[in-house]
């Protein structure tokens, strides 16, 4: 995995006054909460959350432009559209999956900017969803060599699965099992259909079965 994105913006880099709240001790609904309460978002609470999400941002952008020298111009940018328009967040229970969109939606407007061809997805850091679906991560308290080793060549045999498949496909996958967002808010950022996203998501994952069956057989 890449090095942690960091993103200097002087406007949110606040240091935290003494005599108030804590902000690194509260929960991220009442740091949002806070960041909604004015005209302007906190910049104390802000900058807590931006402390907080910050290698979120940095993960998706790796996956979807890990050959982007800008990477770090994209996230300040991501950060900047999250300070205008977190008051239009209805449900803070969502931000995770909010700021997702936002840095996808940055990452395909930057795309079509410059009208060039998307380089295969990496993926050095696979994590498991919750639905059970697709767990990608290998369980291991205290790994020897050999099991570290066998773990390095299924995570490669895994990038070169991704690798090969279609764009659609890849940037489908990556969104469902790597950010773990929604059938219905992948489909408002691809801009397809929901029965269409299914058919990605089931279809990507045959492909990578089938690719990966004779590694995983021997």
């Amino acid at each position: 995995m890449s090095q942690s994105i960091t993103v200097s913006w002087s406007t949110i880099d606040a240091k935290y006054p003494e005599a108030s709240v804590q902000v690194d001790k509260l929960p991220n609904h009442d740091l949002i909460l806070r960041c909604q309460a004015g005209l302007r978002p906190d910049r104390v609470a802000f900058a807590e959350l931006l402390r907080r999400y910050q290698s979120q941002v940095d993960r998706v952008l790796y996956h979807l432009a890990p050959d982007w020298a800008d990477r770090a111009d994209l996230a300040q940018e991501v950060w900047i559209r999250v300070y205008r328009n977190i008051n239009r967040l209805q449900d803070p229970a969502k931000f995770r999956g909010w700021l997702s969109r936002i840095a996808t939606n940055l990452f395909y407007d930057e795309l079509r900017k410059r009208k060039r061809v998307m380089s295969p997805l990496s993926l050095d850091a696979p994590r498991s969803v919750e639905d059970g679906e697709m767990d990608w991560e290998i369980a291991g308290d205290t790994p020897g060599p050999e099991e570290e080793l066998t773990t390095r060549e299924f995570y490669e045999q895994l990038r070169e699965a991704i690798a090969d498949l279609p764009e659609v496909f890849r940037t489908t996958i990556v969104l469902r099992e790597i950010e773990g967002l929604a059938y219905e808010e992948i489909a408002e950022i691809t801009g397809v259909s929901l029965g269409t996203v299914k058919s990605r998501i089931a279809r990507a994952r045959t492909r990578l079965q089938a690719h990966l069956q004779t590694y995983l057989d021997s």
